[in-house]
């Protein structure tokens, strides 16, 4: 049961995720205070809602960017933990207080095209970082995780929808040219968020299926230096007992392991997927000659 149950953070895991947690979270504000915002761009979510009625009424963006988020505090504590809630709520006080600090710092660019790149890139560095560490800093896909269990659509779609409607009100308070430069930043974002959660050497799994399992697996270990296991299955039509080899490799190494399967055995059943993340065992490169 000991290793079932919730273990407490060391005070190290705490400080480190609470600086990053702050370190992201100023970028972010940044990123809106310094780019996008005094430039009428929007980004997505809950942040893009505050945007437009911080517009709309004069009122600081920091303000409703909290308020708007207290009932995910709840939401995010009931559905995900409370250290996730902790790690969103200070996440949030951080980014209310960086855009409010940073609302009458020049801006860098008021080029509009400059502003959505560099915007989408430090406002999807903060974000990642955040999410990276256990926090989150828009309630938008909490909100997503709770109607999904009342809407036959996913996650993802409940998100994409919310989107769309902002982007549409932001068309008429600033204009379609900004709402469509606010659609280029969040895409920038979304894929920055990516490569902060998943990181840029992404690995790849492979799965093949072959008669000549024993050779292919040590011409893998042989020549690309990546250790192999071997699974069992079975053949769902004939019945036969197949042995699966298994490795990780980088995105890299892919056309060599292709060559290597194409070479000995063209027939060989081949499946690759990207992995975001390897920990453990024996990834470790070995030597090859």
């Amino acid at each position: 049961m000991a290793a079932i149950n919730h273990k407490k953070l060391t005070a190290v895991q705490i400080a480190k995720r609470t600086f990053f947690i702050i370190f992201g979270s100023i970028l972010m504000g940044v990123g809106l205070e310094e780019f996008l915002v005094p430039n009428q761009i929007l980004d997505g979510g809950i942040v893009g809602i505050s945007i437009i009625l911080s517009h709309l009424t004069d009122w600081k963006l920091g303000l409703f960017i909290f308020i708007l988020n207290i009932p995910f505090f709840y939401i995010g504590y009931k559905q995900i933990g409370k250290t996730f809630a902790l790690s969103t709520l200070l996440g949030i006080t951080i980014l209310s207080i960086t855009t409010s600090l940073l609302h009458e710092v020049p801006v860098f660019t008021e080029d509009p095209l400059l502003a959505t790149v560099f915007g989408g890139i430090v406002l999807g560095a903060g974000v990642g970082t955040v999410i990276r560490f256990g926090g989150s800093l828009d309630g938008t896909e909490i909100m997503a995780i709770l109607l999904n269990k009342k809407l036959p659509f996913s996650v993802g779609e409940v998100v994409m929808f919310f989107n769309i409607f902002i982007f549409g009100i932001a068309g008429f308070v600033f204009g379609w040219d900004r709402a469509m430069y606010s659609l280029i930043a969040y895409f920038i974002a979304y894929k920055v968020i990516d490569i902060m959660i998943i990181g840029f050497d992404e690995s790849k799994s492979a799965w093949i299926i072959s008669d000549n399992h024993k050779v292919l697996g040590e011409a893998i270990l042989a020549r690309l230096g990546r250790g192999v296991t071997y699974l069992t299955g079975e053949g769902a039509y004939t019945g036969d007992d197949k042995k699966v080899i298994f490795c990780v490799i980088t995105r890299l190494e892919e056309a060599k392991l292709k060559s290597i399967v194409e070479e000995i055995d063209s027939s060989a059943f081949l499946a690759v997927a990207n992995i975001s993340e390897v920990r453990g065992g024996r990834f470790k490169k070995k030597a090859i000659h």
